[in-house]
Protein backbone atom coordinates (compact mmCIF):
# COMPACT_ATOMS: atom_id res chain seq x y z
CA UNK A 1 0.00 0.00 0.00
CA UNK A 2 1.06 3.64 -0.19
CA UNK A 3 2.25 4.14 3.61
CA UNK A 4 4.51 1.83 2.81
CA UNK A 5 5.91 2.07 -0.58
CA UNK A 6 9.18 3.88 -1.87
CA UNK A 7 13.06 3.49 -0.67
CA UNK A 8 12.72 6.14 2.27
CA UNK A 9 15.58 4.92 4.85
CA UNK A 10 13.53 6.74 7.44
CA UNK A 11 10.18 4.76 6.67
CA UNK A 12 12.04 1.40 6.52
CA UNK A 13 13.71 2.17 10.22
CA UNK A 14 10.50 3.22 11.66
CA UNK A 15 8.54 -0.23 10.37
CA UNK A 16 11.31 -2.06 11.76
CA UNK A 17 10.93 -0.38 14.82
CA UNK A 18 7.67 0.23 15.28
CA UNK A 19 7.77 -4.12 14.77
CA UNK A 20 10.30 -4.34 17.40
CA UNK A 21 8.16 -2.02 19.92
CA UNK A 22 5.09 -3.89 19.54
CA UNK A 23 6.91 -7.51 19.98
CA UNK A 24 8.36 -6.45 23.00
CA UNK A 25 4.83 -5.31 24.64
CA UNK A 26 3.27 -8.23 23.64
CA UNK A 27 6.03 -9.86 25.45
CA UNK A 28 5.86 -8.21 28.52
CA UNK A 29 2.12 -8.49 28.93
CA UNK A 30 2.54 -11.72 28.92
CA UNK A 31 5.02 -12.03 31.75
CA UNK A 32 3.30 -9.58 33.95
CA UNK A 33 0.08 -11.46 32.96
CA UNK A 34 1.86 -14.68 34.38
CA UNK A 35 3.46 -13.29 37.03
CA UNK A 36 1.15 -10.62 38.68
CA UNK A 37 -1.82 -11.87 40.32
CA UNK A 38 -4.98 -10.39 39.17
CA UNK A 39 -6.68 -7.85 41.23
CA UNK A 40 -10.54 -8.52 41.79
CA UNK A 41 -11.61 -5.68 39.88
CA UNK A 42 -15.59 -4.54 39.64
CA UNK A 43 -15.41 -4.63 35.71
CA UNK A 44 -17.87 -6.24 33.15
CA UNK A 45 -16.89 -9.84 33.12
CA UNK A 46 -19.37 -12.05 31.41
CA UNK A 47 -19.62 -15.40 31.55
CA UNK A 48 -17.53 -18.10 29.22
CA UNK A 49 -20.78 -20.29 27.49
CA UNK A 50 -18.14 -22.96 26.17
CA UNK A 51 -15.69 -24.59 28.13
CA UNK A 52 -11.96 -23.70 27.15
CA UNK A 53 -10.03 -25.95 25.78
CA UNK A 54 -5.59 -27.01 26.15
CA UNK A 55 -5.23 -24.49 23.23
CA UNK A 56 -7.58 -21.98 24.74
CA UNK A 57 -6.13 -21.48 28.30
CA UNK A 58 -2.46 -21.68 26.69
CA UNK A 59 -3.37 -18.43 24.31
CA UNK A 60 -5.13 -16.97 27.62
CA UNK A 61 -2.08 -17.23 29.28
CA UNK A 62 -0.06 -15.83 26.72
CA UNK A 63 -2.75 -13.02 25.62
CA UNK A 64 -4.82 -12.18 28.18
CA UNK A 65 -3.45 -9.12 29.59
CA UNK A 66 -5.01 -7.65 26.79
CA UNK A 67 -8.75 -8.52 27.19
CA UNK A 68 -9.16 -6.57 30.22
CA UNK A 69 -11.92 -3.52 31.17
CA UNK A 70 -13.02 -2.32 27.59
CA UNK A 71 -11.51 -5.14 26.10
CA UNK A 72 -14.03 -7.58 27.24
CA UNK A 73 -16.57 -5.25 26.00
CA UNK A 74 -15.09 -5.34 22.42
CA UNK A 75 -14.73 -9.18 22.30
CA UNK A 76 -17.46 -10.06 24.19
CA UNK A 77 -19.60 -7.25 20.95
CA UNK A 78 -17.74 -9.26 18.87
CA UNK A 79 -18.67 -12.40 19.62
CA UNK A 80 -22.73 -12.01 20.62
CA UNK A 81 -23.15 -8.67 19.44
CA UNK A 82 -25.35 -6.14 21.24
CA UNK A 83 -26.57 -7.37 23.81
CA UNK A 84 -26.36 -5.14 26.90
CA UNK A 85 -27.55 -1.61 26.67
CA UNK A 86 -23.91 -0.54 27.97
CA UNK A 87 -22.00 -2.08 25.01
CA UNK A 88 -23.56 0.55 23.12
CA UNK A 89 -20.96 2.95 24.20
CA UNK A 90 -18.43 0.79 22.21
CA UNK A 91 -18.52 1.40 18.17
CA UNK A 92 -18.90 -1.12 15.35
CA UNK A 93 -16.27 -1.01 13.10
CA UNK A 94 -13.54 -2.29 15.31
CA UNK A 95 -15.66 -5.14 16.97
CA UNK A 96 -16.72 -6.24 13.39
CA UNK A 97 -12.91 -6.17 12.07
CA UNK A 98 -12.20 -8.42 14.57
CA UNK A 99 -15.08 -11.04 14.27
CA UNK A 100 -14.20 -11.11 10.51
CA UNK A 101 -10.34 -11.62 10.79
CA UNK A 102 -11.40 -14.25 13.22
CA UNK A 103 -13.99 -16.13 10.63
CA UNK A 104 -11.49 -15.51 7.69
CA UNK A 105 -8.14 -15.01 8.47
CA UNK A 106 -8.30 -17.61 11.86
CA UNK A 107 -10.63 -20.16 10.20
CA UNK A 108 -7.59 -22.90 9.89
CA UNK A 109 -7.84 -22.17 13.91
CA UNK A 110 -11.60 -23.00 14.33
CA UNK A 111 -10.32 -27.15 15.69
CA UNK A 112 -8.06 -25.82 17.99
CA UNK A 113 -9.54 -22.61 19.63
CA UNK A 114 -12.40 -21.64 20.74
CA UNK A 115 -14.24 -18.40 19.38
CA UNK A 116 -13.44 -16.54 22.30
CA UNK A 117 -10.13 -17.32 21.91
CA UNK A 118 -9.86 -16.65 17.69
CA UNK A 119 -11.57 -13.20 18.83
CA UNK A 120 -8.44 -12.33 21.25
CA UNK A 121 -5.71 -13.45 18.67
CA UNK A 122 -7.11 -11.75 16.14
CA UNK A 123 -7.50 -8.45 18.31
CA UNK A 124 -3.92 -9.04 19.22
CA UNK A 125 -2.81 -9.14 15.28
CA UNK A 126 -4.55 -6.38 13.79
CA UNK A 127 -3.66 -3.91 16.24
CA UNK A 128 -0.30 -5.11 16.12
CA UNK A 129 -0.67 -4.28 11.98
CA UNK A 130 -2.71 -0.81 13.03
CA UNK A 131 -0.02 0.53 15.27
CA UNK A 132 2.57 -0.40 12.71
CA UNK A 133 0.59 1.28 10.17
CA UNK A 134 -0.48 4.20 12.42
CA UNK A 135 3.57 4.91 12.92
CA UNK A 136 3.93 5.09 8.90
CA UNK A 137 1.05 7.30 8.58
CA UNK A 138 2.12 9.62 11.55
CA UNK A 139 5.35 9.51 10.10
CA UNK A 140 3.81 10.51 6.12
CA UNK A 141 1.83 13.27 7.82
CA UNK A 142 4.70 14.56 9.61
CA UNK A 143 6.43 15.17 6.46
CA UNK A 144 3.84 16.99 5.15
CA UNK A 145 2.91 19.36 7.79
CA UNK A 146 5.96 19.89 9.51
CA UNK A 147 8.13 19.53 6.32
CA UNK A 148 10.68 18.15 8.12
CA UNK A 149 11.45 14.79 7.88
CA UNK A 150 14.24 14.40 10.73
CA UNK A 151 11.58 15.68 13.10
CA UNK A 152 8.69 13.38 11.76
CA UNK A 153 10.65 10.47 12.12
CA UNK A 154 11.50 11.10 15.76
CA UNK A 155 7.95 12.04 16.48
CA UNK A 156 6.83 8.40 14.70
CA UNK A 157 9.52 6.78 16.76
CA UNK A 158 8.41 8.34 20.21
CA UNK A 159 4.56 6.86 18.66
CA UNK A 160 5.68 3.73 18.94
CA UNK A 161 6.72 4.04 22.52
CA UNK A 162 3.81 5.62 23.33
CA UNK A 163 2.75 6.71 26.92
CA UNK A 164 -0.72 4.35 25.92
CA UNK A 165 0.99 1.91 24.02
CA UNK A 166 -0.96 -1.24 26.56
CA UNK A 167 -3.88 0.20 24.69
CA UNK A 168 -2.48 0.17 20.98
CA UNK A 169 -1.91 -3.12 22.08
CA UNK A 170 -5.20 -4.64 24.13
CA UNK A 171 -8.42 -5.38 22.13
CA UNK A 172 -8.90 -1.70 21.94
CA UNK A 173 -10.03 0.70 19.15
CA UNK A 174 -7.54 3.12 19.98
CA UNK A 175 -4.97 1.59 17.48
CA UNK A 176 -7.55 1.42 14.31
CA UNK A 177 -8.44 4.95 15.24
CA UNK A 178 -4.97 6.29 15.25
CA UNK A 179 -4.58 4.70 11.72
CA UNK A 180 -7.41 5.51 10.09
CA UNK A 181 -7.11 9.30 11.51
CA UNK A 182 -3.72 9.79 10.99
CA UNK A 183 -3.99 8.41 7.39
CA UNK A 184 -7.33 10.69 6.55
CA UNK A 185 -5.51 14.08 7.91
CA UNK A 186 -2.20 12.65 5.58
CA UNK A 187 -4.59 12.13 2.32
CA UNK A 188 -6.11 15.49 3.24
CA UNK A 189 -2.55 17.47 3.43
CA UNK A 190 -2.25 16.03 -0.07
CA UNK A 191 -5.42 17.35 -1.60
CA UNK A 192 -7.20 13.92 -2.06
CA UNK A 193 -10.77 14.77 -0.13
CA UNK A 194 -12.12 11.75 -1.25
CA UNK A 195 -9.98 10.16 0.47
CA UNK A 196 -9.67 11.77 3.09
CA UNK A 197 -13.26 12.10 3.83
CA UNK A 198 -13.68 7.93 3.57
CA UNK A 199 -11.33 7.68 5.85
CA UNK A 200 -12.38 9.97 8.38
CA UNK A 201 -16.25 8.37 7.87
CA UNK A 202 -14.48 4.88 8.80
CA UNK A 203 -13.19 6.24 11.88
CA UNK A 204 -16.42 7.84 13.39
CA UNK A 205 -17.63 4.81 12.91
CA UNK A 206 -14.46 3.52 15.23
CA UNK A 207 -14.91 6.11 18.11
CA UNK A 208 -16.90 8.59 18.68
CA UNK A 209 -14.62 11.78 18.84
CA UNK A 210 -13.80 10.73 15.15
CA UNK A 211 -16.70 13.26 14.90
CA UNK A 212 -14.53 16.33 15.96
CA UNK A 213 -11.90 15.59 12.88
CA UNK A 214 -15.34 17.28 10.56
CA UNK A 215 -12.88 20.48 12.04
CA UNK A 216 -9.91 19.41 9.86
CA UNK A 217 -12.42 19.22 6.31
CA UNK A 218 -14.09 22.37 6.85
CA UNK A 219 -11.20 24.44 8.27
CA UNK A 220 -8.84 22.93 4.87
CA UNK A 221 -12.09 23.85 2.79
CA UNK A 222 -12.57 27.51 4.27
CA UNK A 223 -8.71 28.36 4.28
CA UNK A 224 -8.71 27.78 0.24
CA UNK A 225 -11.52 29.52 -0.06
CA UNK A 226 -10.45 33.10 1.81
CA UNK A 227 -7.36 32.54 0.44
CA UNK A 228 -8.59 32.55 -3.42
CA UNK A 229 -10.77 35.73 -2.15
CA UNK A 230 -6.87 37.32 -1.08
CA UNK A 231 -4.89 36.43 -4.33
CA UNK A 232 -7.79 37.45 -6.53
CA UNK A 233 -9.42 40.92 -5.56
CA UNK A 234 -11.25 41.19 -8.58
CA UNK A 235 -13.44 37.56 -7.63
CA UNK A 236 -15.03 39.67 -5.10
CA UNK A 237 -16.43 41.94 -8.05
CA UNK A 238 -17.54 38.99 -9.99
CA UNK A 239 -20.45 38.03 -7.89
CA UNK A 240 -22.02 34.99 -9.98
CA UNK A 241 -18.54 33.39 -9.70
CA UNK A 242 -17.87 34.41 -6.14
CA UNK A 243 -21.89 32.70 -5.28
CA UNK A 244 -20.50 29.72 -7.09
CA UNK A 245 -17.00 28.88 -5.75
CA UNK A 246 -19.21 29.69 -2.01
CA UNK A 247 -21.89 27.33 -2.73
CA UNK A 248 -19.60 24.48 -4.31
CA UNK A 249 -17.46 25.21 -0.86
CA UNK A 250 -20.89 24.70 1.05
CA UNK A 251 -21.70 21.85 -0.40
CA UNK A 252 -18.86 19.90 -0.45
CA UNK A 253 -18.23 20.65 3.24
CA UNK A 254 -21.83 19.20 4.09
CA UNK A 255 -22.09 16.58 1.70
CA UNK A 256 -18.55 15.56 3.82
CA UNK A 257 -19.90 16.53 6.91
CA UNK A 258 -22.87 14.31 6.48
CA UNK A 259 -20.55 11.33 5.38
CA UNK A 260 -18.12 11.82 8.27
CA UNK A 261 -21.93 11.78 10.55
CA UNK A 262 -23.57 8.96 9.02
CA UNK A 263 -21.85 5.46 11.13
CA UNK A 264 -22.58 7.71 14.00
CA UNK A 265 -26.49 8.65 12.90
CA UNK A 266 -26.53 4.73 11.68
CA UNK A 267 -25.43 3.34 15.04
CA UNK A 268 -27.75 5.38 16.76
CA UNK A 269 -30.31 4.60 14.52
CA UNK A 270 -30.01 0.47 15.49
CA UNK A 271 -29.83 1.37 19.28
CA UNK A 272 -33.06 3.69 18.96
CA UNK A 273 -34.76 0.24 16.90
CA UNK A 274 -33.40 -2.20 19.40
CA UNK A 275 -34.49 -0.53 22.87
CA UNK A 276 -37.31 1.77 21.57
CA UNK A 277 -39.32 -0.44 19.40
CA UNK A 278 -40.77 -3.28 21.66
CA UNK A 279 -41.23 -7.36 19.83
CA UNK A 280 -37.32 -7.01 18.44
CA UNK A 281 -37.12 -10.78 20.07
CA UNK A 282 -33.68 -10.26 20.72
CA UNK A 283 -34.12 -11.17 24.15
CA UNK A 284 -35.38 -14.59 22.74
CA UNK A 285 -31.95 -15.58 21.46
CA UNK A 286 -29.80 -14.83 24.50
CA UNK A 287 -28.58 -17.65 26.28
CA UNK A 288 -29.80 -18.30 30.13
CA UNK A 289 -26.16 -17.21 31.56
CA UNK A 290 -26.38 -14.12 29.95
CA UNK A 291 -29.39 -12.90 31.27
CA UNK A 292 -28.57 -14.14 34.53
CA UNK A 293 -25.55 -11.68 34.34
CA UNK A 294 -28.43 -8.96 33.34
CA UNK A 295 -30.31 -9.80 36.64
CA UNK A 296 -27.63 -10.18 38.96
CA UNK A 297 -26.02 -6.74 37.56
CA UNK A 298 -29.05 -5.30 36.40
CA UNK A 299 -27.84 -4.54 33.11
CA UNK A 300 -31.07 -3.72 30.56
CA UNK A 301 -31.54 -5.50 27.58
CA UNK A 302 -33.43 -4.85 24.52
CA UNK A 303 -37.17 -3.80 24.56
CA UNK A 304 -39.48 -6.68 26.76
CA UNK A 305 -42.86 -6.19 27.20
CA UNK A 306 -43.35 -2.80 26.12
CA UNK A 307 -40.93 -1.35 28.82
CA UNK A 308 -38.81 1.28 27.53
CA UNK A 309 -35.51 2.72 28.29
CA UNK A 310 -36.29 6.70 29.51
CA UNK A 311 -33.71 7.73 26.85
CA UNK A 312 -36.48 6.54 24.64
CA UNK A 313 -38.73 9.29 25.17
CA UNK A 314 -36.28 12.46 24.88
CA UNK A 315 -36.24 14.98 22.30
CA UNK A 316 -33.15 13.24 20.33
CA UNK A 317 -32.81 9.77 21.53
CA UNK A 318 -28.91 9.48 21.39
CA UNK A 319 -28.38 6.23 23.43
CA UNK A 320 -24.43 6.99 23.36
CA UNK A 321 -24.53 10.47 25.34
CA UNK A 322 -27.33 8.53 28.06
CA UNK A 323 -24.89 6.03 28.58
CA UNK A 324 -21.88 7.85 29.20
CA UNK A 325 -23.80 9.88 31.99
CA UNK A 326 -26.05 7.30 33.31
CA UNK A 327 -23.17 4.51 33.37
CA UNK A 328 -20.17 6.53 34.20
CA UNK A 329 -21.21 9.75 35.16
CA UNK A 330 -19.94 11.17 32.58
CA UNK A 331 -20.19 15.00 32.61
CA UNK A 332 -19.21 19.27 32.98
CA UNK A 333 -16.83 18.84 36.59
CA UNK A 334 -18.68 15.20 37.57
CA UNK A 335 -15.49 14.11 38.12
CA UNK A 336 -14.30 16.84 40.31
CA UNK A 337 -14.02 14.44 43.23
CA UNK A 338 -11.52 14.30 46.37
CA UNK A 339 -11.20 10.50 45.91
CA UNK A 340 -10.08 11.33 41.99
CA UNK A 341 -7.28 12.79 43.08
CA UNK A 342 -4.81 10.10 42.42
CA UNK A 343 -6.54 9.85 38.46
CA UNK A 344 -5.98 13.33 37.90
CA UNK A 345 -1.88 13.10 38.83
CA UNK A 346 -1.83 10.07 36.33
CA UNK A 347 -3.21 12.79 33.34
CA UNK A 348 -1.01 15.06 34.50
CA UNK A 349 1.67 14.69 32.41
CA UNK A 350 -0.01 14.23 28.90
CA UNK A 351 -2.01 17.69 30.33
CA UNK A 352 1.42 19.55 31.14
CA UNK A 353 2.41 18.48 27.33
CA UNK A 354 -0.76 19.23 25.69
CA UNK A 355 -1.44 22.74 27.49
CA UNK A 356 2.77 23.48 26.77
CA UNK A 357 2.45 22.86 23.31
CA UNK A 358 -1.14 25.03 22.78
CA UNK A 359 1.48 27.91 24.32
CA UNK A 360 4.52 27.16 22.46
CA UNK A 361 2.94 27.74 19.70
CA UNK A 362 0.64 30.15 20.29
CA UNK A 363 3.70 32.73 21.50
CA UNK A 364 5.57 32.08 18.69
CA UNK A 365 2.76 32.40 15.79
CA UNK A 366 0.44 35.51 17.56
CA UNK A 367 -0.69 36.61 14.78
CA UNK A 368 -1.13 33.45 12.42
CA UNK A 369 -3.43 32.38 15.31
CA UNK A 370 -5.52 35.36 15.75
CA UNK A 371 -6.65 35.59 11.99
CA UNK A 372 -6.82 31.31 12.19
CA UNK A 373 -4.64 30.95 9.47
CA UNK A 374 -6.91 32.91 6.92
CA UNK A 375 -4.92 35.58 5.96
CA UNK A 376 -2.60 35.71 3.36
CA UNK A 377 1.29 35.98 4.63
CA UNK A 378 3.38 38.60 3.02
CA UNK A 379 6.04 36.81 1.52
CA UNK A 380 3.55 35.08 -0.46
CA UNK A 381 1.82 38.15 -1.79
CA UNK A 382 4.93 39.87 -2.87
CA UNK A 383 7.09 36.60 -4.16
CA UNK A 384 3.48 35.15 -5.52
CA UNK A 385 4.20 31.74 -4.29
CA UNK A 386 4.01 29.80 -1.05
CA UNK A 387 7.60 29.17 1.18
CA UNK A 388 6.35 28.05 4.46
CA UNK A 389 7.96 27.52 7.58
CA UNK A 390 9.69 24.01 8.35
CA UNK A 391 9.08 22.03 12.41
CA UNK A 392 6.49 22.25 15.24
CA UNK A 393 5.97 26.09 14.72
CA UNK A 394 5.10 26.34 10.95
CA UNK A 395 2.03 27.51 9.69
CA UNK A 396 0.23 24.10 9.27
CA UNK A 397 0.22 23.27 12.42
CA UNK A 398 -1.94 25.62 13.43
CA UNK A 399 -5.90 23.59 12.94
CA UNK A 400 -3.58 20.67 15.11
CA UNK A 401 -3.24 22.86 17.59
CA UNK A 402 -6.54 23.79 18.10
CA UNK A 403 -7.41 19.94 17.39
CA UNK A 404 -5.62 18.83 20.15
CA UNK A 405 -6.57 21.76 22.40
CA UNK A 406 -10.20 20.95 22.26
CA UNK A 407 -9.71 17.11 22.84
CA UNK A 408 -7.27 18.30 25.78
CA UNK A 409 -10.02 20.83 27.48
CA UNK A 410 -13.00 18.44 26.85
CA UNK A 411 -11.58 15.86 28.28
CA UNK A 412 -9.99 17.56 31.16
CA UNK A 413 -13.55 19.03 32.13
CA UNK A 414 -15.68 16.61 30.96
CA UNK A 415 -14.32 13.08 31.03
CA UNK A 416 -13.24 10.44 33.37
CA UNK A 417 -9.31 12.32 33.02
CA UNK A 418 -7.76 8.90 33.43
CA UNK A 419 -8.37 8.39 29.98
CA UNK A 420 -6.32 11.67 28.75
CA UNK A 421 -3.35 9.69 27.89
CA UNK A 422 -5.06 7.27 25.16
CA UNK A 423 -7.44 9.73 24.16
CA UNK A 424 -4.90 12.29 23.27
CA UNK A 425 -2.34 9.79 22.58
CA UNK A 426 -4.71 8.14 19.53
CA UNK A 427 -6.52 11.34 17.98
CA UNK A 428 -3.87 13.89 18.04
CA UNK A 429 -0.18 14.06 16.25
CA UNK A 430 0.32 17.04 18.54
CA UNK A 431 1.98 15.10 21.36
CA UNK A 432 4.57 13.33 19.53
CA UNK A 433 5.13 16.18 17.03
CA UNK A 434 5.62 18.60 20.18
CA UNK A 435 7.84 16.12 22.27
CA UNK A 436 9.97 15.61 18.96
CA UNK A 437 9.95 19.44 18.73
CA UNK A 438 11.45 20.03 22.28
CA UNK A 439 13.90 16.82 22.09
CA UNK A 440 15.02 18.27 18.64
CA UNK A 441 15.67 22.04 20.29
CA UNK A 442 17.32 20.58 23.32
CA UNK A 443 19.08 17.26 23.25
CA UNK A 444 22.73 18.47 21.82
CA UNK A 445 22.83 14.30 20.87
CA UNK A 446 20.65 14.93 18.07
CA UNK A 447 22.22 18.08 16.76
CA UNK A 448 25.05 15.80 15.35
CA UNK A 449 24.91 12.46 13.11
CA UNK A 450 28.55 11.43 14.34
CA UNK A 451 29.72 9.41 17.05
CA UNK A 452 29.32 9.69 20.36
CA UNK A 453 32.63 11.50 21.05
CA UNK A 454 32.11 13.53 18.10
CA UNK A 455 28.88 14.45 20.15
CA UNK A 456 30.56 15.19 23.54
CA UNK A 457 32.97 17.24 21.63
CA UNK A 458 30.34 18.90 19.87
CA UNK A 459 28.90 20.19 23.15
CA UNK A 460 31.91 22.43 23.51
CA UNK A 461 31.36 24.29 20.36
CA UNK A 462 28.18 26.05 20.25
CA UNK A 463 28.77 27.86 17.35
CA UNK A 464 28.02 24.05 15.84
CA UNK A 465 24.81 24.29 16.62
CA UNK A 466 23.24 26.57 13.93
CA UNK A 467 24.59 24.79 11.17
CA UNK A 468 23.80 21.53 12.47
CA UNK A 469 19.94 22.39 13.25
CA UNK A 470 20.37 24.68 9.83
CA UNK A 471 20.75 21.68 7.88
CA UNK A 472 18.80 19.18 10.40
CA UNK A 473 15.87 18.41 7.82
CA UNK A 474 18.12 17.49 4.98
CA UNK A 475 20.40 14.76 6.61
CA UNK A 476 20.36 11.32 5.98
CA UNK A 477 20.14 8.89 8.89
CA UNK A 478 22.49 6.13 10.31
CA UNK A 479 21.08 5.55 13.52
CA UNK A 480 17.97 5.46 15.20
CA UNK A 481 17.64 8.53 17.41
CA UNK A 482 15.74 7.00 20.45
CA UNK A 483 18.17 4.31 20.44
CA UNK A 484 20.60 6.29 20.54
CA UNK A 485 19.03 8.71 22.90
CA UNK A 486 18.41 5.66 24.93
CA UNK A 487 22.27 3.92 24.40
CA UNK A 488 23.79 7.13 26.06
CA UNK A 489 21.13 7.98 28.65
CA UNK A 490 23.74 9.19 31.15
CA UNK A 491 24.79 12.10 28.97
CA UNK A 492 20.81 13.09 28.09
CA UNK A 493 20.03 16.54 29.03
CA UNK A 494 16.82 17.12 31.74
CA UNK A 495 14.52 17.48 29.16
CA UNK A 496 15.20 14.33 26.96
CA UNK A 497 15.24 12.63 30.66
CA UNK A 498 11.51 13.91 31.45
CA UNK A 499 10.38 12.82 28.06
CA UNK A 500 11.59 9.53 27.76
CA UNK A 501 10.71 8.96 31.18
CA UNK A 502 7.15 9.89 30.45
CA UNK A 503 6.70 7.82 27.76
CA UNK A 504 8.79 4.75 29.11
CA UNK A 505 7.55 5.03 32.63
CA UNK A 506 3.64 5.24 31.39
CA UNK A 507 4.59 2.47 28.84
CA UNK A 508 5.29 0.08 31.74
CA UNK A 509 3.36 0.95 33.94
CA UNK A 510 0.04 0.68 31.99
CA UNK A 511 1.53 -2.98 30.93
CA UNK A 512 1.38 -3.50 34.97
CA UNK A 513 -1.63 -2.13 35.56
CA UNK A 514 -4.23 -2.60 32.62
CA UNK A 515 -3.15 -6.93 32.09
CA UNK A 516 -3.84 -7.76 35.90
CA UNK A 517 -7.04 -5.70 36.33
CA UNK A 518 -5.52 -3.32 38.11
CA UNK A 519 -7.61 0.78 38.28
CA UNK A 520 -5.68 2.38 34.72
CA UNK A 521 -8.57 2.46 32.27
Amino acid sequence: MELVKGQDPYLHELLRFAVCCRALTLLLQALFNLLIPDHAADAFSPPRLVEPGFCDLLLEGLLGGLSRWDAEHFLFIAERGYVYEHNFAFFPVFPLSVRAAAEVVLWPLQRLLRLRSRLLLSAALLNSLFSVLAAAALYKLGCAVLRCRRVAFLAALLFCISPANVFMAAAYSESMFAFLAFSAMWHLEKGQSWHSGLLFSLASGVRANGLVNIGFFAYSRSKCFALQLQVGPGLVRKLPTLWRKLLSLASSVIFTCAGIFLPFVLFQYYAHMTFCVPGTGLSQNIPKPLLQLALDKDYRLAAVDRLKPPWCSQHFPVLYSYIQEAYWNVGFLRYYELRQVPNFLLALPVTILGLWAAWTYLTANPRHCLTLGLERRRNEEEQGEDKPGTGFCCPAVLVYVVHATVLLLFGVFCMHVQVLTRFLGSSTPILYWFSAHLLQEHEPLLWSEGTDKETRASLSEKSVLGNSLAGSCEKGISENPVVRLLRNYRLNTPMTKCILGYFLSYWLLGLVLHCNFLPWT
